[in-house]
């Protein structure tokens, strides 16, 4: 592993300060990527700084109104375990509980699972492969290489990568937001433009510069966050990344929909939002199964699939129904 040196603040302005002017220091919290990375030979930093220690960033709050708010050093099995996380919004508890292994969730921050980099296999192994987040301008081995779990939306000819991350998936299903503290104060970003399409740069993943810290996501008060589903399609029944997954979560008129949120992960850069499927389906009935598939379906006609899986796009629509459905019974 590359040599580094380790240190500790408990104040987020000097963590902040020191970011920014060091090119070449990193946060670290939990470390459950970072470390895999450094290990991977994948990034290089020659600093680690230590932010557990800063105050306030572990809370969960649950707020009157019904919103949310999720410190970033808040550990993914805190929040999984949360009463009013369940209650309010299972899809984030069960989008986190479909993650990792129990052991990684309770030392990984949330904070740095929705920053965690792509699994694609060119990426992480470090066999001189052309990779542009890697090497950029280096090429994509994926496009024309084994890309069965790669990207059907939004990839460029410089990446084809999918975003690992599932509990993002559901965050950005349900308009969240990533609270972030930088040099000129602090700002909100929605979290549906927090992580980039890989256009032709593909090596930066979102949109965070040097000296900006994650301090929380907020979650805003939703009438569909009650009846709300994550549901997750691997190889193997644990500790796997998503061939496709979909997370779901719908406001009803008897069994009428009035209004939902769908969102895809393992198909894009970003976790990737079924605008035009959330536009069609208001009005259709839950027990309509055909109106329901011809609804999602509006959302792949610009699916691009590469070499090795064009089943992707059939099995997404799947999921996003079956998603769907299971939200719909607990409206």
């Amino acid at each position: 592993m590359h040599p580094f040196s380790l240190s500790s603040t408990e104040d987020p302005a000097n963590a902040i300060a020191a970011h920014a002017r060091d090119s070449q220091l990193a946060f670290i919290a939990g470390g459950t990527d970072l470390l895999g990375l450094m290990k991977d030979r994948a990034t290089f930093p020659d600093r680690l700084l230590d932010i557990n220690r800063l105050p306030g960033m572990a809370h969960i709050e649950s707020r009157p109104d019904g919103a949310l708010r999720i410190g970033a050093l808040a550990r993914m099995s805190d929040v999984a375990a949360d009463l009013q996380v369940r209650q309010r919004f299972p899809v984030i508890a069960e989008g986190l509980l479909f993650a990792a292994s129990g052991q990684l969730r309770n030392m990984a921050s949330m904070g740095g699972n929705i920053m965690q980099r792509t699994r694609c296999a060119y990426f992480r192994d470090d066999d001189d492969a052309p990779c542009n987040k890697r090497r950029p301008g280096s090429g994509c081995s994926a496009l024309h290489g084994i890309n069965r779990n790669h990207a059907i939306f939004g990839w460029s000819e410089a990446c084809v990568a999918t975003h690992p991350s599932d509990v993002a998936v559901a965050l950005a299903a349900l308009d969240a937001f990533v609270i972030v503290r930088g040099m000129g104060g602090e700002r909100s970003i929605p979290f549906t433009d927090f992580h980039r399409l890989p256009g032709s740069t593909p090596e930066r993943d979102n949109v965070l510069e040097r000296g900006d810290l994650i301090v929380a996501i907020e979650v805003p008060a939703r009438p569909e966050g009650r009846a709300s589903h994550y549901l997750k399609v691997r190889d193997r029944q644990s500790y796997e990344f998503a061939l496709v997954s979909a997370a779901a979560a719908v406001a009803t008129n008897g069994r009428q929909i009035s209004s939902v949120r769908l969102a895809m992960g393992g198909v894009a850069h970003k976790p990737w939002r079924l605008s035009a499927a959330e536009a069609a389906l208001r009005g259709v009935s839950l027990d309509d199964s055909d109106g329901l598939k011809s609804a999602i379906a509006k959302s792949f006609g610009h699916a691009r699939p590469l070499a090795h899986n064009a089943f992707k796009v059939e099995l997404a629509q799947r999921v996003a129904l079956r998603a769907l459905q299971t939200a719909g019974a607990r409206a």
